[in-house]
């Protein structure tokens, strides 16, 4: 894709599922990647496979809702390589299933911390780097769930309409500097944080075939699918592209 070559790019959560592709695909398109996640063995195993696409990388260990530590994260991308051109905040916490009034304060906090307000420190000190430059761009990921309700994930979709929201609002108050901030909104992708679909289900088989149907292509989408989306978002394919909300989704949201 046109302009992602040699431009330095930071992806959090990067060290499985979503994450992990979109940072193999911006290896395979030839950028410089600053990796982060809370798994250290995994963070490295990404990191392995993105130099072994002759791609340049590193990894830091980065909790993304403790702001010293994205700091630090974003310090690591400007001292190593110069610049923050990219960014994708796609790090993430589904929390758990069940109705609002049975839902764990404490599991509301962390769900609230990781999406919100992780997504927030992470724009906060990755805008100050982009500012010095005038130009960048942000990819915020947020859910076909931040665009419509779902029955017992209450929390989890409040995080993603907040993560559109903020979007929104901050393609407004970076757009004349050359800063472009987009969320990508993605439907179920065959990652291990699906599973959270099945658990405690008498017949996950037959859930998932009734969820297919909500399809409009009848399938979820492959990892790379999504990742294809947010690595043309960066590009200057997309340049007139920004504060919008981008649903990869089957056409789940279209009815």
């Amino acid at each position: 894709m046109k302009g992602i070559e040699g431009k330095v790019v930071i992806i959090t959560g990067a060290t499985s599922g979503l994450g992990k592709e979109i940072a193999l695909q911006f290896a395979r398109e030839k950028a410089k990647l600053v990796i982060c996640g809370r798994r250290e063995k995994e963070g490295n195993e990404t990191l392995s496979l993105i130099r072994s696409l002759g791609a340049e990388a590193e990894f830091v260990n980065c909790d993304i809702s403790v702001p010293e530590q994205v700091k630090k994260l974003v310090q690591t991308a400007v001292s190593s390589y110069g610049r923050l051109d990219f960014a994708i905040n796609n790090a993430g916490f589904a929390g758990v299933m069940k109705p609002i009034t049975e839902y764990p304060i404490d599991v509301w906090d962390n769900v609230v911390n990781v999406n919100l307000k992780g997504t927030f420190v992470c724009m906060k000190y990755e805008l100050e780097a982009m500012l010095k430059n005038q130009a960048g761009v942000i990819v915020n990921v947020s859910s076909a769930i931040g665009l419509r309700g779902k029955e017992n994930i209450a929390p989890y979709s409040a995080t993603k309409h907040g993560i559109i929201g903020l979007t929104k609002s901050a393609a407004f108050e970076y757009g004349r500097f050359g800063i472009r901030i987009n969320a990508l909104c993605p439907g179920g992708i065959r990652t291990e944080m699906d599973d959270l679909f099945y658990k405690n289900v008498p017949d996950p088989e037959a859930l998932r075939k009734e969820r297919m149907k909500s399809y409009a292509l009848g399938r979820m989408a492959e990892a790379s699918e999504v990742a294809r989306v947010a690595t043309w978002l960066c590009s200057e394919d997309s340049s007139f592209v920004t504060g919008a909300s981008i649903p990869v989704d089957g056409g789940k949201t279209a009815r």
